[in-house]
């Protein structure tokens, strides 16, 4: 991996003529990555589950960045027949780079429309089915790049193939820990198949450390713990890093030249905060068994095959 002492979004290579999907860019490390791609010259979509959301960034972004390439495309990770519409939608011919961002966080046990636990359906599934549906798109683009979003809180759990959607147990914060380290096996995975195909695609991961985001919160607003939800607040005010600097990870894995395949981007003090560096991975997220038995799960539970990697 380069260098990353001291790098900024000031280091974000030119992106004029690239195309780049952002999920989850209405708020948070998403809206900073598309605002920040778009700045510099990309035509950046924001695919976002709320319609009216994704709207009010769009034009955030074109207020800060006039004459910004962007557009709101609807896509919920939740449903899977909204992930298929998305790329359906998508008629470019090529795809430069897919950032994978959408998330939510230790929310009470729910499913999905499609009946998986929420977590894993939105932190992981989702994105694996997206990531297929438009595989044949990166693959038609040199040096394209697929950035998942992961988080330093991977390493409390690995993923359980045998309750891959917490049906006998659900504990909230260990089931976001699996999320997070299956989106690490997909990552190693893709990268693996990538790789063996002689694709000039990317694989890459990165994770924002504690940046101050609506992901905190939003468990404890859904259930209505106002405690929970004002000490996660100030939790946000006080020690976490801006959006801004929790997006460095993602800008870094998604422009700076010599990224890595399977590479994991974090801040650099502490995987907390500070400028991108290689961050620490649990040793099971590089597990090729695990990667491929997540993938082949993972295939049977979304219907998406991957075809164009088929080896």
């Amino acid at each position: 991996m380069p260098s990353t002492t001291g790098w900024t979004r000031h280091d974000i290579p030119d992106q004029s003529g690239r195309t780049a999907v952002v999920t989850g860019a209405n708020s948070g490390i998403g809206l900073v990555t598309a605002g920040e791609l778009a700045r510099r010259g990309a035509r950046v979509l924001l695919a976002c589950r709320s319609g009216a959301r994704g709207r009010q960034a769009v034009e955030r972004i074109r207020r800060q960045v006039p004459g910004a390439d962007v557009e709101f495309r609807p896509l919920d990770l939740a449903d899977l027949s909204s992930v298929r519409a998305f790329a359906e939608s998508y008629t470019p011919g090529t795809l430069d780079l897919l950032v994978n961002n959408a998330g939510v966080m230790a929310l009470p046990y729910g499913r999905t429309a499609d009946g998986f636990e929420t977590q894993f359906g939105i932190n992981h599934l989702g994105h694996f089915a997206l990531t297929g549906l438009l595989a044949g798109k990166l693959l038609h683009t040199p040096g394209a790049r697929v950035v998942t979003v992961s988080s330093g809180m991977h390493a409390l759990a690995n993923v359980d193939m045998g309750d891959l959607n917490s049906e006998r147990r659900y504990h909230r914060w260990v089931a976001y820990a699996r999320s997070k380290t299956a989106n690490l096996l997909f990552t190693h995975e893709l990268a693996r198949r990538l790789r063996e195909a002689g694709a000039d695609v990317v694989a890459a991961a990165a994770h924002p450390g504690y940046a101050a985001t609506n992901l905190q919160t939003a468990g404890a607003r859904m259930e209505g713990r106002r405690t929970a939800e004002r000490l996660a607040e100030l939790g946000n005010r006080v020690f976490a890093q801006s959006a801004e600097a929790g997006a460095l990870p993602t800008l870094y894995a998604a422009t700076a030249p010599g990224v890595r395949p399977d590479s994991f981007t974090g801040p650099r003090l502490m995987g907390m905060r500070g400028a991108p560096a290689p961050s620490r991975r649990a040793g099971w997220t590089l597990n090729d068994a695990a990667g491929e038995r997540l993938w082949v799960a993972s295939e049977q539970l979304t219907g998406v095959t991957y075809d164009d990697l088929k080896r």
